[in-house]
């Protein structure tokens, strides 16, 4: 198979950058996405010429580093799944693809197709822990835990942070991402004893960092890798405007 990519060229974050044009020359459909860029820049070394920076790690859907647009979708057409996950076979051959960086302003470029995204650590530093005992697993019997709530913290649990919800969000929201992480503990009773001061936390941080607004659009469960459900957002709203009122009495 052979393709036309138009890649995103940046040198740095103060830099401007521009599509460039490249080709891919007998590609095997069954070649990963990533492995694809690879071997493009195997051909742009060859020539003496600067490789194409990209971010991957795992290559197996789990870490979330791959952040891509792929014509226009976060992660690609494959859905769900990350862009190490998409193979070659979901496009056509002498198909025209353009590939670019995650395009929020939370996640200034780094380089071509790196960005920061930080952001979402720090949403997550601002309240997700916990101050229960950490160390060696516990009984798993010791605290009786109703198993609907066990499966929708565990799907909340499930998020791995790739920021993809807030690319694929016309407003550039984290809301999907910041109600996995407020979830899941919510959900849980050794998320307790922090669990007013957390949604404030985080969810400050999450206003802080420049993330918009959720309008509802559900762009970020559709790209999700992870098909983590637009419902939580609900769920944080409740967390969000329980705490808010306990902090008003409190006050």
């Amino acid at each position: 198979m052979n393709f036309r990519l138009k890649i995103w060229r940046q040198p740095n974050a103060k830099s401007s950058g521009k599509l460039v044009d490249y080709e891919a020359k007998d590609i095997s459909p069954n070649t990963s996405f990533l492995e694809m860029l690879d071997i493009v820049n195997e051909d742009l070394l060859a020539r003496g010429e600067e490789p194409i920076a990209f971010d991957s790690d795992c290559r197996e859907g789990i870490c979330g580093t791959c952040a891509l647009t792929i014509n226009g979708e976060a992660h690609g057409p494959d859905h769900p799944g990350a862009v190490c996950e998409v193979y070659m076979r979901k496009f056509r051959d002498g198909e025209t693809i353009i590939v670019e960086p995650f395009r929020v302003r939370s996640f200034p470029v780094v380089k071509d197709l790196v960005v920061d995204r930080s952001a979402l650590d720090r949403i997550v530093q601002a309240g997700g822990f916990i101050s229960a005992r950490a160390g060696s697993a516990p009984e798993a019997n010791s605290i009786p835990i109703p198993k609907p709530d066990v499966d929708l913290a565990m799907e909340a649990a499930a998020c791995i942070g790739c920021g993809a919800c807030a690319a694929a969000c016309p407003n550039a929201s984290a809301m999907l991402f910041t109600a996995a992480k407020v979830s899941h503990l919510a959900l849980l009773p050794q998320g307790n004893p922090e669990r007013t001061s957390r949604v404030l936390k985080m969810v400050h941080a999450m206003d802080a960092e420049g993330f918009g607004n959720c309008t509802n659009t559900y762009e970020c469960e559709a790209v999700c890798p992870a098909e983590i459900s637009a419902s939580f957002i609900a769920k944080l709203n409740r967390e969000y405007a329980r705490a808010s009122l306990r902090a008003s009495v409190r006050e």
